[in-house]
């Protein structure tokens, strides 16, 4: 379904984030899993996109394999980093083929394997450049909606670490949203006033696109480690650190405190209106259907 129909549909939008495992294991693993996401009827689930061949082919398979085999409603990411636009094409060629409707246009993290990787050099330099792409793919007519693909992008509340200015950034959104970005759906955060004043920013800028938070519990002191390695510049409030810190040596405690943080993140942001909730899911469906229950969320309709 196009994301502008999805919006139509649901007022408050609810959806997923996995990443295509890297062995069979790990990729018989998700799809065991796969049937609790579905039982949770999100709007929507995207799937990330990684810097190396294997890795991409991965995305391509587990996204057509969700389109075809499940009532999931797949969005792939499609990152810039080291990509030609003949293989764009191709990209945009199959996910059409396939029925697919929307993609997250990205820049997407330097490759760790390429030691004098420039990003300048590549032909998609930015994400806007990909946008742009798209948006031009889509005026040839050859996806079978005759909207093309819907378009979404990345936002940073607390700033992108490339970015430390502010201002620029929102600039930046900006143009992407020109472009032709339907949507934006943010880097995770853990403070709600952070997301209320970036959007109150992005109003000011005149970016009027639906823009979804983006979650995701912290299950283990290890993982919120991580995540400050992976997002730079995401701040962990000090009652959280507090609260975390306070019960480190029982992993089972943690993990609570980590999912109650976030389900009352996700209540003050559906009391506030939010246009919708992404969960970075890690292709874990426990701590997501714990927050969903408290909720009282049955499916992403349920708030209409």
């Amino acid at each position: 379904m196009h994301i502008r129909d999805i919006f139509e549909k649901h007022s408050t939008t609810f959806s997923f984030e996995f990443f295509p495992p890297k062995t069979d294991k790990a990729w018989d693993a998700l799809f065991r899993r796969i049937s609790d996401f579905e039982t949770l009827a999100p709007s929507f689930v995207s799937v990330t996109y990684g810097a190396g061949g294997s890795t991409r082919e991965r995305t391509h398979d587990l996204v057509v394999r969700l389109k075809r085999e499940t009532r999931l409603d797949p969005i792939p990411h499609l990152t810039t980093v080291l990509q030609k636009r003949a293989e764009i094409d191709r990209i945009l060629e199959r996910y059409a083929e396939a029925g697919i409707s929307n993609i997250l246009a990205l820049k997407g993290d330097p490759p760790s394997h390429v030691d004098d990787y420039d990003p300048d050099a590549d032909e998609f330099p930015h994400a806007i450049d990909v946008v742009r792409h798209i948006r031009n793919f889509n005026e040839t007519g050859k996806h079978p909606d005759s909207r093309g693909f819907g378009i979404g992008v990345a936002g940073f509340p607390e700033g992108h670490p490339a970015t430390p200015n502010t201002l620029m950034d929102i600039e930046h959104l900006k143009q992407k949203v020109d472009a032709g970005a339907d949507y934006v759906c943010t880097q995770m955060f853990f403070d709600n006033r952070a997301f209320y004043d970036y959007c109150e920013r992005c109003e000011l800028h005149g970016i009027n696109v639906p823009i979804l938070a983006g979650l995701m519990p912290i299950t283990s002191v290890k993982g919120m480690k991580r995540m400050g390695d992976l997002s730079g510049g995401t701040n962990f409030p000090a009652p959280l650190q507090r609260a975390i810190y306070r019960c480190q040596d029982d992993p089972d405690a943690v993990q609570r405190v980590g999912i109650h943080w976030a389900t009352e993140q996700a209540r003050d942001l559906i009391d506030n209106g939010v246009r919708g909730i992404h969960f970075y899911t890690l292709n874990r469906s426990d701590a997501t259907s714990e927050i969903y229950r408290t909720l009282g969320v049955k499916d992403s309709a349920a708030l209409r």
